[in-house]
């Protein structure tokens, strides 16, 4: 291994100065420069005495002070020290080790939020497997740093980690809102796949964009007068007793297509699953209305088309703590059981 924790080096692309941190695999090391850490191949840098001593010398001109990026005035900055607001990622960074058969194999996954905004936050984590906690953590990253959060071992993706994350500002705005959540929920083997692509595009890391800008304040509409509207006969309910005007909810619905339709034999593929679907999103919005703990829908096995349409809703639905298709005496494998978080 040409670095090893602690070296000095320099970037290349940049004449910065600064140490190794970590080694990420043979490729990549994580490094410190002017108080700030990140990714980078080893390509990408040097030890400073061989950078010092192997520059051919150039023919010599009239000495000119050497200006640094922070002694610039603030209101005359260099156009390459402006920085641009790009959102906020969630960042994994694979770390790399070989195998027995002396292949490439990913040992785990760094963690990162990469705040690319002119603002600070506030934030609450919480990292989830199969909706169960598994680290969570409250702190402030500043504008336009990286905030490492922890690592995740690589075998542990097989149970479908998610991210969630709960942002406020660090100095209040009247105009955006208290606070903002938001969640990444990942695949093990889109994840997989981002891995190989990272690779191939040699890329230093996996991200996920978690928002561009953060959001307005949602303001209140103004209230509706209702008088008029009830003294022409029209039902009025307060929202407290909506649940009371609801229809039943259901503990338990069947999606077979033959339920739903007596003419299914004429429908095209497409006009079934839309049916199924739109039967399936009533009857989960009674549930949450309702605020049921739990709904079973049975879609059958089949191809897995319905099943797999289901679970991608599901997935992006805040309420759903999370769900599960596993073998039950009375459906087989062809239903999914949803708990719900209120």
């Amino acid at each position: 291994m040409k670095y090893q924790i602690g070296d000095e080096i320099i970037v290349l692309h940049s004449n910065e100065e600064g140490r190794v941190v970590d080694i990420m695999n043979d490729k990549m090391v994580m490094i410190e420069v002017r108080g700030v850490k990140f990714p980078a191949y080893m390509d990408q840098i040097d030890f400073p005495y061989f950078y010092r001593f192997s520059k051919k010398k150039v023919v010599e001109v009239p000495k000119k002070a050497k200006v640094f990026v922070d002694s610039i005035p603030a209101e005359k900055p260099l156009p390459n020290a402006i920085k641009v607001s790009e959102g906020v990622w969630l960042a994994l960074i694979p770390k790399f080790s070989l195998d027995d058969f002396n292949d490439e194999v990913v040992e785990s996954l760094k963690v990162y939020l990469v705040n690319k905004t002119d603002k600070g936050y506030q934030f609450t984590y919480d990292q989830q497997f199969l909706g169960q906690s598994n680290f969570a953590l409250q702190n402030q990253v500043m504008p336009f740093h990286d905030f490492y959060l922890h690592d995740i071992q690589f075998e542990d993706v097989n149970d479908s980690p998610s991210f969630h994350i709960d942002f406020s500002l660090l100095v209040p705005e009247k105009k955006k809102a208290e606070h903002f959540e938001t969640a990444v929920k990942i695949k093990p083997k889109q994840l997989f796949q981002r891995i190989e692509q990272m690779k191939d595009n040699n890329e230093p890391t996996v991200s996920y964009k978690l928002f561009d800008d953060y959001p307005e304040k949602a303001f209140e509409e103004d209230k509706f007068e209702m008088s008029s509207l009830v003294a022409k006969g029209y039902k009025v309910y307060q929202a407290s007793q909506i649940r009371q005007n609801l229809e039943p909810a259901r503990s338990v619905i069947d999606l077979h297509i033959e339920k739903l339709n007596n003419n299914w034999e004429q429908l095209s593929n497409f006009e079934i699953i839309t049916i199924q679907l739109k039967e399936f999103e009533k009857w989960y919005d009674l549930a949450v209305a309702h605020r049921q703990a739990s709904l079973i829908v049975i879609h059958g096995v089949g191809k897995g088309k319905l099943k797999d349409e289901i679970h991608d809703i599901l997935k992006t639905k805040r309420e759903v703590k999370s769900f599960v298709n596993q073998y039950d005496g009375r459906f087989g494998y062809g239903a999914t059981e949803i708990f719900f978080n209120y």
